[in-house]
């Protein structure tokens, strides 16, 4: 590559919010169209990541590398790996639907609105490209700004708290990584090089301690049993947009950071410490399934769900086989599929009734069908149906636990039953049936702009359900090198 692939991904729309927020709010369409530009910019030079990535190495791709601050060895240093990057093509693609989404529906502050998702935007894909640590915690930290203010401004009548309570509890986790981060960079002889980091060899006490601290910041982001409180309100108050790149990509972030951090900086702790995550993510697959099924909220349903399947996730991780972390990995790009489609379906609805009340609710296929038949898929694929892309990493999973452990795999595959009974249970009272009320009776079908962004997504769902190898197949050599690093050092 001749040209700064990863910085035009980072910087693309960062730099593109700045007209937005000179232009301000009082010329609309301007700002949007602008911000719709900018997204598609930001996605568009992401693709050479994918087509021209190299399949047959582990080694990481398209690095670039500067001097920031050479006092203290710290360097603007880029790079890509099977394992992160379709994580910034999932990124920039949802901010793309997030701006068209947000079309008609906001109307105050249009400007910062739109500028907060794509500098948001920018700073995680900065998170999923970081070779440097000092610049992964920079874009670790800045990255909760725009969310903190997403929520705070234009989130529900509870928004303020959710916020504060969103902020503190990620930012707290966050502040022992940081004191992690530089006993590592005293054992590496004054390097921030996560490469250099992975060839580290600490005793065992080390780096146990530094595992916990790496938990306190990713466990949180994921978010783990029992630090997961933060999440319920945090999306009930955010607006849809705000809910759909906190469900499909914030919550990538702590479990990107166990797998860049935790398992090859840490491989000896994380053995020895794998019963207790694999015991937590099987809490969160299976008891958060059950709370799930008693919320009234659509919102809050769809949050602990998001909590349950992403405990397929660090269980993935744990259970240090190949199809295991494959899954893992796989059931995260299908998380942020189907998790950004069901929280803008229950947008659609909200911005008709302004109610995400289950019981406010009944018979909406009578008056949606294009809508009922969208949010149709989308629930099945939430609940694991085969052929959609909600099934494929969730089996990769079980398959893997299963290896691992029957009793595991047993118990991970329990929340595919809990999963179809919250999902469809929700909606069979939602769409099915008669027309419940005078405000059902008057509701529209989706307009083109929703039925775009639900088409889009569907497609998504369909082709990574039925022909997942493309997904796989990027990640293979990355995630068996992974599985050779962390098996060399087990004690």
């Amino acid at each position: 590559m001749n040209y700064p692939i990863l910085s035009l991904a980072i910087w693309v729309p960062i730099i593109g919010a700045l007209p937005l927020l000179a232009l301000g709010s009082e010329r609309r369409d301007l700002v949007r169209w602008l911000a719709l530009a900018v997204a598609i910019a930001g996605f568009l030079v992401t693709l050479p990541l994918y087509l021209e990535f190299d399949r047959g190495t582990a080694a990481m791709q398209f690095i670039e590398q500067a001097p920031w601050i050479e006092r203290f060895n710290i360097h603007y240093f880029l790079g890509v790996d099977g394992i992160s990057v379709l994580f910034i093509l999932l990124n920039s693609f949802i901010t793309v639907l997030v701006v068209i989404a947000g079309w008609q529906i906001i109307n105050e502050k249009v400007a910062q609105y739109m500028a907060a998702f794509l500098i948001m935007s920018g700073l995680m894909n900065g998170i999923f490209s970081s070779l440097d640590a000092v610049l992964f915690y920079v874009f670790f930290e800045a990255s909760l700004i725009p969310m903190y203010i997403i929520i705070g401004v234009w989130g529900g009548p509870s928004r303020v708290y959710a916020a504060f309570k969103f902020f503190l509890y990620t930012l707290l986790g966050s502040l022992l990584m940081l004191v992690a981060l530089i006993y590592l960079f005293i054992q590496a002889d004054g390097s921030f090089n996560l490469l250099y980091w992975h060839q580290l060899r600490l005793e065992m006490t080390p780096q146990i301690l530094i595992f916990v601290a790496f938990f306190a910041a990713f466990a949180v982001k994921v978010p783990m049993w029992p630090v997961h409180t933060w999440l319920p309100d945090a999306h009930v108050e955010a607006p849809t947009g705000g809910s759909v790149v906190l469900a499909a990509i914030m919550l990538k972030l702590g479990a990107y950071g166990f797998v860049r951090f935790s398992l090859p900086i840490l491989p000896d702790a994380s053995h020895f410490l794998a019963p207790m995550m694999i015991a937590l993510s099987l809490i969160a697959v299976v008891y958060i399934g059950f709370v799930a099924l008693v919320q009234a909220d659509m919102k809050k349903l769809i949050a602990y769900s998001s909590i349950s399947h992403m405990g397929f996730v660090t269980l993935g991780f744990f259970i240090f086989n190949q199809i295991g972390i494959e899954g893992a990995l796989v059931q995260m790009i299908s998380h942020g599929f189907i998790s950004a489609a069901m929280f803008l379906c229950v947008g659609v609805m909200y911005d008709r009734m302004h109610s995400r009340q289950i019981a406010d609710y009944g018979g909406v296929v009578n008056r949606m069908p294009k809508f009922a038949a969208f949010f149709m898929l989308f629930a099945m694929a939430n609940s694991g149906l085969p052929a959609t892309s909600g099934f494929v990493g969730e089996f990769m999973v079980i398959l893997g636990a299963i290896k691992f452990n029957f009793w595991v795999g047993f118990c991970a595959a329990i929340t595919l039953i809990l999963g179809a009974a919250y999902t469809l249970w929700m909606y069979k009272r939602v769409v099915f049936g008669a027309v419940a009320n005078d405000h059902v009776a008057e509701l529209t079908d989706i307009c083109w702009r929703e039925f775009l962004v639900l088409a889009l997504l569907a497609v998504a769902v369909l082709a990574m359900g039925v022909y997942p190898f493309p997904f796989t197949d990027i990640m293979h050599a990355s995630v068996d090198n992974l599985l050779q690093h962390v098996a060399m050092s087990k004690l």
